[in-house]
């Protein structure tokens, strides 16, 4: 896990920065292939180059403007909601919505609600596949406690999945985040939990597609 306290950008290249030295190596390996005259490796490199591209890519997002409104910190696919008794951190019965992330989705991780970091917490568990439950207590993850302007707190853990081997988180203790900030990524398939308060009302369920800083998960009270 990757962890500084630097400023988040407001906006970036299209590509995030975290995916140059990956793109650089595959772009030079395919040169080179090409130079020896390698065709079928050429182009499986030449189309690999353009594939982690596309995994790195880095849009633009508009958070809504609803105050109390919580967005999705990751793109991908609900695959739990419920209320659960303690959270891996802490003893607070809480509410969970799990987000998975194919390799197919953009992959920077946003701030769900305005706040400011309390704690950090980094786990090096193990690599399950980030679709079973298990992987939220056994997989490698890095917790983040946010706690907003009137005293409530919740969680978002960004979470490792089968493939995934590399969680890069860019906020530090004490650090004022902003909803629909980029915080971090995660690199090729991942998960993402988020913990809010009980009485925050949830408006989405199991299946919902999401988009990171843009998709309403539910609102604060």
């Amino acid at each position: 896990m990757e962890q500084n306290t630097s400023h988040i950008e407001p906006t970036t290249f299209p590509i995030a920065r975290e995916g140059y030295p990956f793109i650089f190596a595959s772009a030079f390996t395919t040169a080179v292939l090409a130079l020896l005259g390698l065709t079928v490796l050429t182009l499986f490199f030449l189309v690999l180059t353009f594939f982690i591209c596309f995994f790195f890519r880095d849009p633009d997002r508009v958070a809504p403007r609803d105050s109390a409104a919580i967005v999705s910190p990751a793109d991908g696919k609900v695959i739990t909601v419920g209320e659960v008794e303690t959270t891996p951190f802490d003893d607070q019965r809480m509410l969970k919505i799990s987000i998975f992330m194919s390799i197919f989705n953009v992959h920077v991780n946003r701030i769900p609600f305005d706040g400011e970091v309390e704690d950090i917490v980094y786990h090096p568990g193990k690599f399950f596949s980030a679709n079973l439950d298990k992987a939220s207590k056994e997989n490698e993850h890095n917790a983040i406690k946010i706690r907003t302007g009137d005293n409530r707190s919740f969680w978002v853990v960004q979470i490792a999945g089968l493939i995934a081997r590399r969680i890069i988180c860019k906020i530090g203790k004490g650090d004022k985040v902003s909803k629909g900030d980029r915080f971090g990524l995660i690199c090729f398939g991942s998960r993402l939990d988020v913990y809010l308060p009980t009485d925050a009302k949830i408006e989405v369920s199991e299946g919902k597609v999401v988009r990171a800083g843009e998709t309403i998960l539910g609102y604060m009270p």
